[in-house]
């Protein structure tokens, strides 16, 4: 069948498209970067994903039986903030009813809540009303932090500043939890839920779970480069956490990422669904975790 993923020359949906394409699916891209280099050489048609334009959306999706949606933004810039990406999210919803799509996989993450103060947490809460409010069957699914694939964010910047300081401030005790779960996992039970005919809504975490500062250090261990792990207020932690993204020239951090951390929001409270152990993909690739510092703005505004 023929099957739309959103963002398959970025991170999760190209693992997704990588394995419907091993299936033998027709896949499409709805992409804000139709430029970047194609992983796929052809074989995913892509096609611009401009929220301004619904009746392009819906050509655009016109045909297929289901949409994987792995869009957000992670931060606010410019006009391209979160409350912005609630609105986009409800555009090509509304367009994926209009162009007859039959099915939505839809990417979230855990925790999300319609009464929390982070537009991060409330805004997932908000798309997922509208995945379904919209009349198509659906699976919505609720990852924590993403590794693998040598294009994870927190993980390889943690990796990335223990290599290059020597120490590592913690916001607060560490004693909040964090449970990774691998990229190859999360776009496995996407690709699932493309052939499942139930409505669902799961989290979808990896099978080891930690504290942040056991995080960290489990890090600092496995990649040879042990550090003094620093309790701090969670402020100053920030700041410095702005002071290093001046050279890094990104958003190392962002309040709301230190606020969820420590409200426990990067842990599930269902039985995990992930096979690949954390700790067993830090060690086979130690070598390479944290090399390259990991840029959000290169990867979504360059």
């Amino acid at each position: 069948m023929k099957i739309a993923v959103t963002g398959a020359f970025s991170y999760t949906g190209k693992y997704v498209a990588r394995l419907l394409l091993e299936k033998g699916e027709e896949v499409i891209t709805l992409t804000n970067h139709p430029n970047r280099p194609d992983p796929f050489d052809g074989k995913v048609k892509a096609h611009p994903l401009n929220f301004a334009n619904e009746a392009e959306l819906v050509e655009n999706l016109r045909g297929a039986e289901v949409l994987v949606n792995t869009y957000w933004v992670r931060f606010d810039k410019g006009t391209n903030t979160q409350p912005k990406a609630v609105e986009n999210t409800k555009a090509l919803v509304n367009a994926a009813v209009r162009a007859g799509v039959k099915r939505i996989v839809h990417i979230s993450i855990a925790n999300p809540s319609a009464d929390s103060p982070l537009p991060y947490y409330w805004g997932k809460a908000a798309n997922e009303k509208a995945v379904i409010d919209s009349g198509m069957s659906y699976a919505i699914l609720r990852p924590t932090v993403l590794v693998g694939g040598g294009e994870d964010i927190l993980i390889n910047n943690i990796a990335f500043l223990l290599r290059r300081f020597p120490f590592f401030l913690i916001p607060g005790d560490g004693s909040y939890g964090i449970q990774p779960v691998h990229v190859v996992d999360l776009a496995t039970l996407a690709v699932e839920a493309v052939y499942a005919k139930d409505n669902y809504v799961i989290d979808t975490v990896g099978p080891d779970s930690y504290t942040f500062k056991e995080l960290v250090k489990l890090v600092g261990d496995t990649i040879g480069n042990k550090r003094p792990l620093v309790p701090v207020p969670p402020r100053l932690a920030l700041l410095a956490a702005q002071f290093i993204s001046l050279f890094v020239k990104d958003v190392v951090l962002t309040p709301e990422e230190v606020d969820g951390l420590m409200a426990n929001l990067l842990v599930s409270r269902e039985p995990a669904r992930g096979k690949i152990l954390f700790k067993d993909w830090l060690k086979e690739n130690r070598g390479n975790v944290g090399i390259r510092y990991a840029s959000e703005l290169k990867r979504h505004y360059q």
